[in-house]
């Protein structure tokens, strides 16, 4: 059995690292955390903006079948912070319509995070550019018809770097999602009658 109270003989090896080789070893490991954290910024950045053009997505087409089974028109409410679904209902003991903010288990308001905005925005073919508010005027709408048609609409959503556009066609009240600026996109009016 050895005896550990001994003095160690000179020469002998003993394992172990140098301060040196442990501050190469932190170095290194700070380098690629810094690289992973810039990695992951861009990336969380571009979820952001792709989470609410997907919520762009979904509310358009609630809105659309909800105006179908309620029978009323729904309008999809655009601002600078974000965007929201909201509809008229009577106010059965004053027999007046009122102004109702949908809020339910499938379609809340969305508030934008970080850079994000609509960089345009064309509705009704009519080009409305950004959608900052002015004294007194009103959120710009998109609506939903009880026959299933909407007004035309080409929306972009982006951060400056990332860049979504919701196309809505007038005719079925239908929304399609794509990658990219909206100059790219073509939102064709369907004529129904055309054989």
């Amino acid at each position: 059995m050895p005896d550990w109270r001994r003095p160690v003989r000179s020469g002998a090896v003993c394992g172990g690292f140098t301060l040196t080789e442990m501050l190469v070893v932190i170095a290194v490991i700070s380098i690629l955390a810094g690289l992973g954290t810039g990695m992951y910024g861009g990336t969380y950045k571009k979820l952001l903006v792709e989470k609410a053009a997907r919520q762009f997505l979904l509310m358009a087409r609630y809105a659309r079948i909800a105006a179908i089974e309620q029978q009323r028109p729904y309008e999809i409410e655009l601002d600078e912070a974000g965007f929201l679904l909201a509809t008229t209902q009577l106010n059965a003991q004053t027999n007046q319509t009122e102004r109702i903010l949908v809020r339910d288990y499938y379609c809340q308001p969305v508030k934008f995070e970080g850079d994000m905005k609509f960089e345009d925005v064309k509705v009704a073919g009519e080009v409305i550019g950004t959608t900052s508010k002015e004294a007194g005027e009103e959120a710009k709408k998109i609506t939903f018809l009880p026959n299933g048609s909407a007004e035309t609409a080409v929306v972009q959503i982006g951060d400056g770097k990332t860049h979504y556009t919701a196309a809505i066609v007038a005719s079925t009240g239908r929304v399609t999602l794509s990658f990219g600026l909206a100059e790219g996109v073509k939102n064709t009016t369907v004529d129904l009658d055309a054989q």
